[in-house]
């Protein structure tokens, strides 16, 4: 062993917070953007935001008075949640109304339409405040009775009237109950559906109706119609009602919009307020009495500065990239998804001199709005696969719309193999493996076609 000095040259990247920051802002959804400046504004005392768009709002308000009202009765998009506006025209205050019943406070007002015996309806409240997101019930009767004191007969009794409720299925216990109750409402529940409920739920969902029927002693039809009537109802009577939790709206950090025969990329610029240094801290640093105030507030400055600079780079970068993919891609804004082409980070990458992981940053989570509606710029990605018939690659997602076709198409009592799609898609010139049709059929939520036959 010898100690020795040596003296070596070598390149390291150290990352500073600025620039951990920027990457962070990069990578940020809008949402999450948002919240990041909300944040931002609480505890730096130098930000503010530049109020000039809001003054101008308020003074449209108050330009609007009760007689205005009146017209927009009759607009009938007043209960939309988007709308436009160009800047003279006045915005309705109808568009901003927006409250929602609840599946709860339906479930109420039917038992106030009823009449119940005063005595029932506070613990028929009680069933109801709780329902879980499904609509099922999650205490028992025994629960009832003694969380409220009260005979379980009487429990029992507040529990069948809340199940006669609508949506029905409301209250059951589980899945088991509530497609029975759906089947009892119906007047066409019998022994063998109830049977088929109990003991072979998994056996309908697996189409092994072989199985139901040698159980139950019926015809492979018979089970198989069975079967089609418990598809048919609802394993979640909340669905279509508002349940409690806000519907959330996504931002699109761009708009790409078609003006004339051109294409034209609008970012968002509404996605964070626009952020400017107050003027008093500006003053602050000419003191030059207060050494520490000053030190304060330069660093804050600093920080504010780079944080708009921050926003504004990832303004930029996300511009270039749906810059290149908009070059590319066009054929998708103008026809619709069937001529979206294979595109990978890498194409990006490559054509504007940014690395991968930059351009992953730049569009995850990241929406655009386009003359298809808003999409996710993640989904314009898709694999190629190679094309015997044509130079050019086949995207994914036009493999996956043919292998659909197939599917719709096929003869339900004989229906296809993946082997089977995979050798006519072959045919087609579309290079493809089984495992691979298999794996797009599993993306698109198809069962295989031993699931999938008609008997």
């Amino acid at each position: 062993m010898n100690f020795n000095l040596n003296l070596t040259q070598e390149q390291k990247l150290v990352m500073t917070q600025q620039m951990q920051l920027s990457i962070k802002l990069l990578q940020m959804s809008s949402l999450e953007l948002q919240e990041h400046v909300d944040k931002e504004l609480q505890e730096n005392p130098v930000l503010e935001v530049s109020y000039a768009e809001e003054a101008h709002d308020e003074n449209l308000k108050n330009r609007i008075d009760y007689k205005e009202f009146i017209k927009y009765l009759d607009f009938d998009k007043y209960g939309q949640r988007h709308y436009e506006k160009n800047d003279e025209e006045e915005v309705s205050p109808f568009n901003f109304i927006s409250e929602q019943k609840s599946l709860k406070q339906d479930l109420v007002e039917q038992i106030i339409d009823l009449g119940v015996k005063d005595y029932l309806f506070p613990i028929c409240e009680y069933i109801i405040d709780n329902l879980d997101e499904r609509g099922y019930l999650e205490v028992s009767e025994e629960d009832i009775s003694k969380q409220l004191n009260v005979e379980i007969s009487i429990a029992r009794e507040a529990i069948k009237i809340v199940q006669s409720l609508e949506p029905i299925g409301i209250a059951a216990m589980d899945l088991r109950e509530c497609l029975k109750l759906q089947l009892e409402r119906n007047g066409v529940l019998n022994n063998y559906l109830s049977v088929i409920i109990d003991k072979h739920l998994e056996n309908i969902a697996d189409n092994r109706y072989n199985l139901i029927a040698k159980s139950l002693g019926i015809e492979l039809k018979e089970a198989q119609y069975y079967g089609d009537i418990i598809k048919s109802l609802q394993p979640k009577p909340s669905s279509g009602f508002y349940t409690g939790d806000e519907i959330s709206y996504t931002a699109p950090d761009a708009y790409i919009k078609e003006i004339g025969s051109e294409f034209h990329i609008l970012m968002n610029e509404n996605l964070v307020p626009k952020l400017n240094i107050n003027e008093i801290y500006k003053e602050i640093i000419k003191n030059e009495n207060d050494v520490a105030a000053v030190e304060y507030v330069k660093e804050k400055i600093n920080s504010a500065l780079f944080l708009m600079k921050s926003i504004e780079h990832r303004k930029s970068t996300i511009y270039k990239v749906l810059e290149k993919i908009l070059e590319i891609q066009q054929d998708f804004f103008k026809y619709g998804e069937s001529y979206l082409k294979p595109m990978s980070l890498k194409d990006i990458s490559e054509s504007i001199g940014m690395h991968e992981s930059t351009i992953s940053r730049a569009i995850k989570d990241k929406y655009i709005n386009t003359n298809r509606g808003t999409i996710k710029i993640k989904d314009l990605f898709t694999v190629g696969l190679s094309s015997a018939n044509s130079a050019e690659d086949v995207s994914a997602s036009i493999i996956k719309k043919e292998i659909k076709k197939m599917i719709d198409k096929e003869d339900k009592s004989k229906p296809l193999s993946d082997q089977a799609i995979c050798d006519y898609l072959n045919e087609q010139g579309m290079n493809i493996s089984r495992r691979t049709v298999a794996k797009y059929r599993e993306e698109m939520n198809i069962k295989a076609s031993s699931k999938r036959k008609r008997f």
